[in-house]
C-alpha cells in the first residue's frame, strides 16, 4: 500500500468500521494487530491511534495488555438497546427538524439515493451501511453534544442486528424493506418542513417497522415493557 500514512490510517478506520457494522468482524472477537499492521502498512503507534478513535466511538473495547476487541453484544447491551432506541431516535429526528442546516438536506438526499441504489442491487451489508449513513446524517443535523455519543453507539448495534432485516427471505420482509425506503423519504420531507412532531412520530414508525425482524435475531427475554413501545411523551 503506497499511500501516505494519514491515508492508510483513514483506510484502516473505514475498513474496520464497515467490518464491525456488517458482522464481518463478530462481536467480542479479537483484532489481529500484526495482520492489520502488515495489510495497511502501519506501525503500531498509528495503528493504535485508529483503535483509540474507534474505541471512543463504541466500535472497539481496549483491554490493557490484551489488545483490542470488537465491542460486545451482551444480553444487557441488547436489553438497553431495545429500551433506549425509540427514545433516542425520536429525540434525534425531532432535533434534526429544528436544528438542521440547509446544505445538510442535500447530504441526506444523497444518502437516501445510495440507500435506494443498495436496495435495488446491493448486498445485505451494503444496504445496512447505506441505512446507517442515512441516520448518521440525521444525527449530524440534530447537533446535540449529549445525544450524539449515545446515537452513534446505538447505530453500531442497530446496523449489526439489522443485517437480518436487509437480507429479506420472503415477500413480507421484502415489502418491509421497501417501506423503510419510503419512510426515509417522509423523514426528509418532515425535516425540510421543520415539522419536529412529524419527525418524532416517523422515527417511532421507522423503528417499529424493523423491530420484529430484530427481535427474531436477538430474542431478548425478561424485559419489563413491550420492546420499543413508548408513550409519545417519551420520544423527545
Amino acid at each position: 500500500m503506497s499511500a501516505d500514512p494519514k491515508s492508510r490510517k483513514e483506510a484502516l478506520y473505514v475498513a474496520l468500521k464497515a467490518s464491525v457494522l456488517t458482522l464481518e468482524l463478530p462481536p467480542g472477537s479479537d483484532l489481529d494487530e500484526t495482520a492489520l499492521s502488515e495489510e495497511f502498512s502501519l506501525s503500531r503507534t498509528p495503528l493504535r491511534e485508529v483503535f483509540r478513535n474507534l474505541a471512543g466511538e463504541g466500535y472497539l473495547d481496549l483491554r490493557e495488555n490484551r489488545g483490542a476487541r470488537i465491542s460486545e453484544m451482551s444480553h444487557k447491551t441488547l436489553r438497553d438497546f431495545f429500551l433506549a432506541a425509540p427514545m433516542i431516535y425520536g429525540a434525534v429526528m425531532r432535533l434534526a427538524a429544528i436544528n438542521h442546516k440547509t446544505e445538510q438536506i442535500g447530504e441526506l438526499m444523497a444518502a437516501q439515493e445510495r440507500f435506494r441504489a443498495a436496495l435495488r442491487k446491493g448486498s445485505g451489508a451494503e444496504r445496512a451501511l447505506a441505512n446507517t449513513r442515512f441516520h448518521e446524517v440525521t444525527g449530524e443535523m440534530a447537533g446535540n453534544i449529549y445525544l450524539t455519543p449515545s446515537f452513534q453507539r446505538l447505530l453500531i448495534d442497530h446496523a449489526r442486528i439489522s443485517m437480518t432485516f436487509y437480507q429479506p427471505q420472503n415477500g413480507d420482509m421484502a415489502r418491509n424493506v421497501g417501506e423503510a425506503a419510503d419512510q426515509h423519504d417522509a423523514i426528509i420531507a418532515a425535516i425540510q418542513a421543520r415539522d419536529d412532531e412529524r419527525c418524532a412520530q416517523l422515527a417511532i414508525d421507522h423503528w417499529n417497522l424493523s423491530r420484529g425482524r430484530i427481535e427474531l435475531f436477538v430474542m431478548p427475554a425478561g424485559l419489563d415493557m413491550p420492546l420499543g413501545e413508548l408513550p409519545a411523551t417519551q420520544t423527545a
